[in-house]
């Protein structure tokens, strides 16, 4: 087992502690978190989660992967897991009042494959994985990931 730069060894603590540790952060309330600083975090959640699960279902051409993984990280994917989570009641209720918060949110962008709509709603879930990142409830972001994507997946099979 390594000793981290400080000298000390903790396997529990979260991913976002080890980084507010490591580069001295001091930390932040996140009460303070405006809907779309979480989304802008939580992108990268949802898309580190994406490609985690894609790096250990096996070696394959990188060029699979990224397509596979846009797939999954596109805006209409994350609005459809977003809503989808949502209308069967897989948040609970403090994830869904972020996830209205950031579908809420205005942003005067949007993505260049999708519609406002579409842009919101992902906006919306990408605000829940912020959250739930910076608040240490990475196990609860991973798996309300693996809910809405298998659900997506499952959607997309059928079309």
């Amino acid at each position: 087992m390594e000793e981290s730069l400080s000298g000390k060894v903790n396997e529990s603590t979260s991913f976002h502690k080890t980084v507010e540790e490591v580069f001295a952060l001091p930390e932040q309330d996140i009460r303070n978190a405006t809907p779309l600083t979480l989304a802008f975090v939580g992108d990268n959640v949802y898309d580190l989660v994406v490609r985690t699960v894609l790096y250990e279902e096996g070696n394959r051409k990188l060029n699979d992967m990224h397509k596979k993984k846009s797939s999954l990280v596109k805006a209409s994917a994350q609005a459809w897991v977003g809503t989808y989570l949502l209308e069967n009641g897989l948040f609970t209720e403090e994830e869904a009042e972020y996830y209205r918060k950031g579908k809420n949110a205005k942003n005067l962008s949007h993505a260049k494959n999708s519609g406002v709509g579409e842009y919101h709603k992902a906006t919306g879930l990408e605000c829940v994985m912020g959250y739930l990142y910076l608040t240490e409830r990475e196990h609860r972001a991973v798996e309300l990931c693996k809910l809405g994507i298998a659900a997506f997946i499952e959607n997309t099979r059928k079309s």
